[in-house]
C-alpha cells in the first residue's frame, strides 16, 4: 500500500505544505514519490502571491530542488511535468494518476478557485469522485511541523459496511507507523437531526429520543466488535461513542485525543448535493486542522449503503 504517492505541485510555498507528510509516509512504505507539474498554456505570472512556473525548465529545475529536499534512504523520487492545456485541475490530477500508478494523491487545501473551492467542491473532493485511489487532504497554516509523526488515527463510522472501507487503510498506516486506532461513531440527539430526520420526528419526539438511545447503544457494540477484532490482529485500537453534530464532535475529538491523521470514507458525491445529504466529509475538510485521508467506496458499495441506511430509518 501507498507504494507510488503522486504529489501534484504548483511551485508555491503553499502547495509544499504536503512535503513534510509526505516525505514521513514515503520513508515508513518506502514509497516511490511522483513529482508532479502542468506548464499551462499562457500561465498567469503569479499564484498564490508567488511567481508563477511557466516553462518545462523552469518547472524541472524547480521539481529537481523539491527531490533534494525530499530524499531519504528507501525512497525514490521522480518527476513529471506535463505540458498539455487541460480543462481542469482534478480532471488532470485523475487522469495522471491512472497513467503514473498512483496509489495515493497527496494535495493542499487550496484552489485556483480559492475559499470556494476547498468550500464547495475542493480539488481533492473533485478528483475523489471519480476514482477510488486514496486522497491525501493536508491544510496548511502556522504551527505545522517540519517532521510530523502518526501515533494516533482517527476513523470517522457510522455503522454502514461501505464505509469499513477505510479501516484497511488506517490499518496498514498504523503498523508502518506504530500508531494507535481511534474509532469514532456519531448518535445525533433530537437538536441536530439532519432535516429530514428531525421533520419526521416532530411527529413523535418521544419515539425519536428512544430510537436515538437505542442507536447509541448499538454504535456502542458495534465499536466494540470492531475495536476487538483489530486486537486480535495485533493492532492497538479504542474508541468512543459520543452524541451531537458529527463534524462538530470529529473536530473535539481531533483535539482532545491528540489525533495526528483523520481516515475516512467518502461517496465521492459533489459537495453541495453532499451537504444537503448530511455527508460528513464537505464539513470536515473545509475545517480540520490534521491531515485527511479520503478513501473512495466503490459504487456498488455506495447503493448498499443507501439502501442499508434508508433501511436503518
Amino acid at each position: 500500500m501507498f507504494k507510488r504517492i503522486l504529489v501534484p505541485l504548483d511551485g508555491s510555498g503553499l502547495a509544499e505544505a504536503v512535503l513534510p507528510m509526505t516525505g514521513y509516509l514515503a520513508e515508513r512504505f518506502q514509497s516511490t514519490v511522483i513529482l508532479f507539474h502542468v506548464v499551462e498554456k499562457a500561465p498567469p505570472g503569479v499564484v498564490h502571491g508567488e511567481h508563477h512556473l511557466q516553462r518545462f525548465a523552469e518547472a524541472r529545475e524547480y521539481l529537481t530542488r523539491v527531490a533534494e529536499r525530499l530524499a531519504a534512504p528507501g525512497v525514490t523520487i521522480t518527476q513529471h511535468i506535463h505540458e498539455t492545456q487541460e480543462a481542469g485541475v482534478a480532471q488532470t490530477i485523475r487522469d495522471h494518476a491512472d497513467e503514473l500508478g498512483a496509489d495515493l494523491i497527496v494535495l493542499c487545501a487550496h484552489g485556483r478557485g480559492g475559499l470556494r473551492d476547498v468550500l464547495f467542491g475542493s480539488i481533492a473532493q473533485q478528483v475523489i469522485q471519480q476514482r477510488t485511489v486514496p486522497v491525501l487532504f493536508v491544510r496548511p497554516g502556522p504551527g505545522k511541523t517540519a517532521s510530523p509523526q502518526v501515533r494516533r488515527i482517527l476513523i470517522p463510522l457510522d455503522g454502514l459496511k461501505a464505509h469499513e472501507i477505510a479501516i484497511p487503510v488506517a490499518q496498514a498506516l498504523a503498523s508502518q507507523c506504530g500508531a494507535t486506532l481511534y474509532l469514532l461513531s456519531v448518535v445525533p440527539t433530537t437538536e441536530t437531526l439532519s432535516i429530514k430526520d428531525a421533520v419526521a420526528g416532530r411527529a413523535s419526539p418521544r419515539t425519536t429520543m428512544l430510537a436515538l438511545d437505542s442507536s447509541a447503544r448499538q454504535a456502542a457494540d458495534y465499536l466494540q466488535h470492531i475495536c476487538d477484532g483489530l486486537t486480535a490482529n495485533q493492532q492497538r485500537a479504542t474508541g468512543a461513542v459520543l452524541r451531537g453534530d458529527a463534524a462538530a464532535r470529529v473536530q473535539e475529538t481531533v483535539a482532545a485525543e491528540n489525533i495526528d491523521l483523520i481516515v475516512m470514507a467518502t461517496h465521492g458525491r459533489s459537495a453541495i448535493d453532499a451537504r444537503w445529504e448530511g455527508s460528513l466529509t464537505p464539513r470536515v475538510l473545509p475545517v480540520t486542522t490534521v491531515p485527511v485521508i479520503l478513501v473512495r467506496s466503490s459504487p456498488g458499495d455506495d447503493a448498499a449503503a443507501r439502501q442499508e441506511e434508508g433501511e436503518r430509518r
